[in-house]
């Protein structure tokens, strides 16, 4: 049960950060606003660390977890892309679903197969992620080359290698800040580099910063709640459920921008609670 209780808190957090997220890179650009994100994540996380300690983790748990900071990080920088590109109505449900699929691949062979109950809660879930991903039917999934998918393919690879490798690094390990702190410097690093070789100026409006730090806070929360899923639960469960974090980010959009969710975005949310339901069993 604490698992499903952290992923679901993860999907929230995410969520929730996605939507600041999307506000921040209508004010800083794609690569600004991801950099940004994890730099301030990982200023607050040196901030707890000085507070809060606990034992520094193995080297190999460290380099996984920077490997899979890095790969989360491309991966959201490919969904910012190809959203910003007119391919949302692809990339959003293609990614969600990509980063979904890979860790429950990996764990019916690493842990064995779910139960019975478990698989039809999967199936549910896949179904709800792509069905919340879908807009009006304006923007309705449509696809007229395969080509379209490289970059939500890219970003689903990305949030799912960063699933799968998370959950390698923090096997039999209590640390939790120390796994996020590796994740992100080497992201920030990685991003830092990114952005001075495309000589962008990393001047903040003054109006972005209240959106461009509840975005990095947030998107710590998501990561923590999801270490801790990993930590209390099995790798499928923990990141299938934090897969749902478009329907925070929809439901958001309806709340204070006034977005219409449509009658398949509907559907999927109540298809998510089923399938949260079918995991507490």
């Amino acid at each position: 049960m604490l698992s499903i209780f952290y992923g679901i808190l993860s999907a929230l957090s995410w969520g929730a950060g996605d939507f600041a997220g999307g506000l921040a890179t209508r004010k800083l650009g794609t690569y600004r606003a991801v950099f940004y994100s994890d730099f301030l994540g990982l200023l607050a996380l040196f901030l707890v660390i000085v507070f809060y300690h606990e034992e520094i983790p193995s080297v190999s748990s460290l380099i996984l977890a920077g490997v899979g900071g890095m790969l989360g990080s491309v991966g959201l920088m490919a969904l910012y892309y190809s959203m910003a590109h007119g391919q949302m109505s692809i990339a959003a449900p293609v990614s969600a679903l990509f980063a979904a699929v890979l860790p429950v691949i990996v764990s019916i062979f690493t842990e064995g197969l779910p139960t019975r109950i478990h698989f039809v809660g999967f199936g549910l879930a896949l179904t709800a992620i792509w069905l919340i991903s879908q807009g009006d039917s304006a923007h309705r999934f449509h696809l007229d080359r395969f080509s379209d998918l490289r970059l939500p393919l890219l970003a689903g690879l990305g949030f799912g290698s960063y699933f799968i490798l998370t959950h390698y690094a923090t096997i039999g390990i209590s640390s939790t800040v120390w796994i996020m702190i590796a994740s992100r410097s080497a992201a920030t690093l990685m991003l830092l580099a990114f952005v001075l070789a495309r000589r962008e100026s990393f001047t903040v409006p003054r109006d972005a910063w209240g959106v461009v730090l509840p975005n990095a806070m947030l998107d710590v929360g998501g990561n923590l709640f999801y270490i801790l899923a990993l930590q209390s639960g099995r790798l499928d469960i923990s990141a299938i459920l934090s897969s749902l974090y478009p329907g925070a980010t929809v439901a958001l959009a309806w709340a204070f921008l006034k977005e219409r969710i449509s009658r398949p975005q509907w559907a999927g949310i109540l298809i998510a609670l089923m399938a949260i339901a079918l995991f507490a069993v």
